[in-house]
């Protein structure tokens, strides 16, 4: 199959590369841009508590104002506010009021309480202002972001002949930051990613063409793939947290560089033994076409596996990182070769020595040491995997999106300088709902009871209300944390004794129910428990099916998917350590095990595939399990950390976007790439592979000395 594709390909390059060109250019001009929302409530199926309060909340207070954004107002010199400051504030707010317009904003600014006084802290520093959303509103979608960037800009100038300085944060500023900071990151690790790998290429292949080659290749396959995500999403209404794109661009540099490398490195080899350049192209695409087709195809399975999870926030990122993986398969297998086929032996230029095969002499040593103790290389590898994994236990899930800002941008250091005069949790009070189940008028004794019950609840620092719905079906209370609402305690406190009391003591016939920002965190947890135990176990079966029928061995695949379950404890495990018991965070966010499992999963079998694919064809020249084992590490050794190196170099670069959450993901990925390659794929997997002998193959038994299924050169030649 890959023979005849590689035969069709190096055939018609030109109309290959012309097809490219045009799908890149119709799906640019046609398919719709790429969006991301912070909104973590969108991501939630509506059966969850937090969601039947939200919607709830909409239905019976129509009118009620959520805070989109909030003003912190101080003075330029940290002292007291005087009264004319806090005459300045007022004026402030109605001037800027009809500035914001009716798209997102609501015109009216409130810089008094609801007893008319001006909301000013108890020690006199700062003064604040609400800004309501408008009807329909969330202050986490596009329109919001140009508002609130309008809004900084508007105030400006209002704050000029005065002793104010005024930041913004809230829902809206924050989305805001957010944006510009993963914009600046998209920016960072493009850049980093585009140097990393022309680096590299050039230190391993010496060639001006090659180094370019990715980065061409890459760009049209991004072009294509963005293009097809961003219909995707608009087709099914998928929701892609603000972090997609910049995992998009690391991923497909990063994968897009390890399948032309497969081929590559399979293509040298070939040249080195004399054939010419269509020959080795069909030759190259028929021994490794099977291994990138395999690879790929595990790492669109587990990325596709997402579909089944409650989120959608991993419903959308499973098959946008699917559709990439896809159109650089396909790439790797069409457009790569097609490109080498037209620039032929030039595409090393301007060096020389490719045409002399290195004596790899340490792959060559290595192999030799594992051939002759592979119980020792499995047992040190394992080991070593099984103690970082230790740590994973520890793992802490954080479900705050804000946190992950830069310490330096606005609506971070107006939130903190908020908390620190007022209480944790008034910027973003908690809406606790009590409603009548069969619509009827609530009995005033029902919301007696909740709001007595919420008074004593732990976690609690003021309630307030209650505020009777127009219909007098559903009363609301306000209720004021001691935390911070997007912490650990608020959402310890949410989900355990604030619910818990509401719900005891909602009499029957009612329901009650907790909403805001604590609440989504509460039932992210429990959807994303809910999700652990359904994505990871149905990805790992599949892609065990997937290296079944490659191997065509039932007994292979399960210890190379204990290779990767060890690879993806040890990643997260060495994660905790450094970022939890070292950096002292408190947690790592929630998303975070889910990428850990598919790309160290998926990417790692990848690793497993091309080395045991190797050793199996090593095997089938007549060598003993522990000499194909040897060879194997000798042959595809330098490939895998080729690949390894690029690919952890690749995702270590996300590690420069100065954004916690895409640190902590870049030094998780890099480092359970450079496990999958050097400890899994370079000593694990061939050493039990070795030790498991003959019978690693049953019942195909693939590894039995077989005539060559490649045609010979001089045929090829001929027939091309």
């Amino acid at each position: 199959m890959f023979g005849a594709l590689g035969r069709l390909v190096s055939r018609h390059p030109w109309y290959v590369i012309a097809t490219w060109v045009v799908i890149a250019i119709v799906v640019v001009l046609t398919a719709p841009a790429l969006t991301s929302t912070t909104d973590e409530s969108e991501f939630l199926p509506d059966h969850y508590e937090s969601i039947k309060a939200a919607n709830l909340q909409q239905e019976a207070f129509p009118d009620a104002t959520t805070p989109g954004a909030i003003l912190v107002f101080e003075r330029k010199d940290g002292a007291k506010l005087t009264d004319a400051d806090v005459a300045d504030v007022t004026t402030i707010g109605k001037e800027l009021g009809p500035k914001l317009g009716e798209k997102t904003f609501a015109q009216q600014v409130a810089t008094v309480g609801a007893d008319g006084k001006p909301s000013v802290s108890a020690d006199g520093q700062i003064a604040i202002g609400f800004i309501g959303l408008a009807d329909k509103a969330n202050g986490f979608d596009t329109q919001a972001m140009d508002d609130a960037k309008k809004m900084r800009d508007d105030l400006e100038p209002l704050t000029k002949g005065t002793d104010l300085e005024v930041k913004s944060t809230g829902a809206a500023a924050q989305s805001l930051d957010s944006q510009e900071s993963s914009e600046s990151t998209m920016a960072i690790v493009g850049i980093a990613t585009v140097v990393l790998i022309v680096l590299l290429l050039a230190i391993i292949f010496r060639s001006v063409i090659i180094c370019l080659m990715p980065i061409v290749v890459v760009t049209v396959v991004s072009l294509i793939a963005t293009g097809l995500i961003g219909a995707a999403n608009e087709a099914f209404d998928l929701k892609a947290d603000s972090s997609i794109q910049v995992i998009l661009i690391v991923v497909l540099y990063g994968i897009g560089t390890d399948y032309i490398l497969f081929f590559l490195f399979r293509y040298r080899e070939r040249l080195r033994q004399g054939d010419e350049t269509r020959s080795s192209v069909v030759h190259a695409l028929e021994r490794a076409g099977e291994a990138i087709a395999s690879a790929g195809g595990a790492v669109i399975v587990a990325f596709l596996a997402l579909l089944l999870s409650s989120l959608s926030i991993f419903r959308s990122i499973g098959p946008a990182l699917a559709i990439a993986v896809a159109v650089t398969l396909v790439a790797a297998l069409t457009l790569v070769p097609a490109v080498v086929t037209v620039l032929g032996r030039s595409l090393f230029w301007p060096s020389k020595k490719w045409r002399k095969e290195p004596e790899a002499a340490h792959f060559g040593s290595v192999g030799k040491a594992l051939g002759r103790r592979p119980g020792v290389f499995a047992a040190a590898s394992g080991l070593v995997l099984a103690a970082l994994a230790v740590f994973g236990l520890q793992f802490n899930p954080s479900f705050d999106f804000n946190s992950s800002l830069p310490k330096g941008v606005e609506s971070t250091e107006a939130i903190n300088t908020f908390q620190d005069h007022f209480a944790a949790g008034a910027s973003d009070p908690v809406p606790v709902l009590v409603t009548s189940k069969d619509g009827g008028a609530l009995d005033p004794a029902a919301a007696d009871a909740v709001g007595a019950a919420l008074k004593d609840a732990e976690g609690v620092d003021q309630v307030q209300g209650p505020q009777l719905s127009k219909d007098k079906a559903t009363a609301q209370f306000s209720v004021i944390l001691d935390h911070d609402p997007a912490s650990d305690e608020a959402l310890a406190d949410v989900k355990g004794p604030i619910r818990t009391a509401v719900h005891d003591a909602a009499p029957e016939g009612t329901s009650a129910y907790v909403g805001g920002t604590p609440s989504v965190f509460a039932d992210l947890q429990k959807a994303m428990a809910r999700d652990y135990s359904v994505v990871f176990p149905v990805a790992a079966l599949v892609i065990m099916l997937i290296l079944a029928m490659l191997l065509r061995s039932l007994v292979a695949p399960w210890y190379l998917m204990l290779a990767v379950g060890l690879g993806f404890g040890a990643t997260l495990g060495a994660t905790v350590i450094v970022f939890q018991h070292i950096q002292g965070e408190p947690g790592l966010i929630f998303m975070l095990p889910i990428y850990i499992y598919l790309f160290v999963t998926a990417l790692g079998t990848d690793y497993n595939i091309l080395m045991v694919a190797r050793l199996r064809e090593e095997a089938r020249e007549g060598r003993n399990p522990r000499d194909a084992a040897a060879e194997a590490v000798r042959h595809a050794g330098p490939t895998i950390a080729a690949a390894g190196v690029i690919l952890a170099g690749t995702f270590a670069s996300l590690m420069l976007g100065g954004n916690s959450l895409i640190v902590s993901m870049g030094f998780a990925l890099s480092f359970g790439i450079f496990v999958a390659a050097f400890v899994m794929a370079m000593f694990f997997t061939p050493a039990l592979t070795a030790l498991v002998g003959h019978a690693a193959w049953w019942p195909g038994h693939g590894d039995e000395k077989r005539e060559e299924t490649v045609a010979p050169r001089e045929e090829v030649a001929a027939r091309d």
